[in-house]
């Protein structure tokens, strides 16, 4: 049993994240405002607090640290992604900690996908240029790993952009899925498993951790919409971005990946119908 931090526990990764690292090792996962799940393995950190972040890791001495704190308020983009970052590395660094980083596929234009593990920085929005920043941080660390991943979701908790989508759809507002942006959406349970895999690997580097089925953010849109059994579409239209402020494709080259990992890197199609059917399984008996 090894001694895990997980911080940003309270985020959407963090909330499955810290209960299944929690059942196989010692784990302490942070919050900041709210601690949604309630365990006892909770410890509230400011992560802009350099010294509050030196102090836990000192005294808890963890054997890895799974760094997912994130934000795309544009107020925290320097203070949580790329400060909280060099705090959390400077600590690894200290105390010889191996150190899990979750990252982001939107760290590229989107104008030569897919993107390997060798592929140049080139983010064209603020939250690309900090995490692409982060990476920047994180890689002087001597045992590190960056994951890059794209869209996760959820089919037990509804995942952010889809809550976004549902709420702003009930109160008769219009929402545009865009046909031109494409990615490689993440089933929360396969890039847990993918972390887990990695906390005792002795896999060092940038790797490409994502679902293998490459979606618009329209066809990954009205799966989930499907998947959650929403019928208010009255507002709801397809169409492209007609802007550069996003990249338009960010998919994954996870050749790397599907070699080093045994957790395999189902696509949407694939979640869907597997869980569907346990669902329905699960329904049949008597």
């Amino acid at each position: 049993m090894a001694r895990i931090l997980v911080t940003g526990g309270s985020g959407y990764l963090g909330q499955h994240l810290g209960p299944l690292i929690g059942a196989e090792h010692e784990t302490i996962y942070t919050f900041f405002h709210n601690d949604p799940l309630g365990l006892p393995a909770a410890q509230k950190l400011d992560i802009r607090n350099e010294t509050a972040v030196s102090d836990l890791v000192t005294t808890m001495e963890p054997d890895a640290i799974i760094h997912t704190v994130g934000s795309n308020r544009p107020a925290d983009m320097s203070s949580v992604i790329i400060e909280g970052t060099r705090h959390i590395v400077r600590a690894a660094q200290r105390n010889r900690t191996r150190l899990i980083h979750i990252s982001t596929d939107v760290v590229f234009n989107g104008r030569n996908a897919p993107y390997d593990e060798t592929a140049p920085l080139t983010p064209i929005h603020e939250y690309g240029r900090a995490k692409a920043e982060a990476e920047k941080i994180v890689s002087d660390h001597f045992d590190h790993v960056i994951i890059r991943t794209s869209l996760i979701y959820g089919l037990q908790l509804m995942d952010h952009a889809t809550a976004w989508i549902v709420e702003t759809l009930r109160k008769d507002r219009p929402v545009k899925l865009f046909t031109d942006q494409r990615r490689n959406p993440v089933w929360v349970k396969t890039l847990c498993q993918a972390i887990r895999e990695l906390i005792s690997h002795d896999y060092r580097g940038i790797l490409n951790v994502a679902g293998k089925q490459k979606l618009s953010r329209a066809e990954f849109g009205l799966r989930m919409l499907d998947w959650w059994q929403i019928s208010e579409r009255e507002n709801l239209s397809l169409g492209p971005a007609n802007s550069d402020r996003w990249p338009k494709d960010c998919t994954l080259d996870l050749r790397r990946a599907m070699k080093i990992l045994s957790t395999p890197l189902l696509g949407v199609d694939e979640v869907l119908a597997s869980q569907k059917a346990a669902w329905n399984f699960k329904e049949s008996k008597p």
